[in-house]
């Protein structure tokens, strides 16, 4: 099976009260969306969606996203909190006898 390079975008189908329909989004794309009536369908349409917006983007020289799924990520990023925030995450990742990176860390896995 040949795997297509709008295949490694980070697709998500989910249900869309306002439109009573299912809507198929593209995280890399996120002014595109498909509605349909089935998941199934909503996933078929945004895929194909992306795929002419793609298509189009080369023909015209712009600049095309790069799948998240391809993108190395450090896995550093810098959060501002209000300083009683900190000061509250500080106190108690030093009463779990644990640093505040691996505090924080935790907190945002779950």
């Amino acid at each position: 099976m040949k795997v297509r390079s709008t295949d490694l975008y980070t697709y998500r189908v989910t249900w869309s009260e306002n439109d009573q329909e299912f809507i198929g989004l593209c995280a890399e794309f996120p002014s595109l969306s498909w509605l349909a009536s089935s998941q199934e369908a909503a996933l078929r349409g945004i895929g194909s969606v992306v795929a002419q917006v793609v298509t189009d983007m080369k023909k015209t020289r712009e600049s095309i996203p790069e799948p998240l799924a391809s993108r190395p990520f450090s896995g550093k990023f810098m959060v501002r909190v209000p300083p009683d925030i900190h000061r509250r995450l500080a106190v108690e990742a030093a009463e779990s006898g644990v640093s505040l990176n691996r505090l924080t860390s935790a907190k945002l896995s779950h």
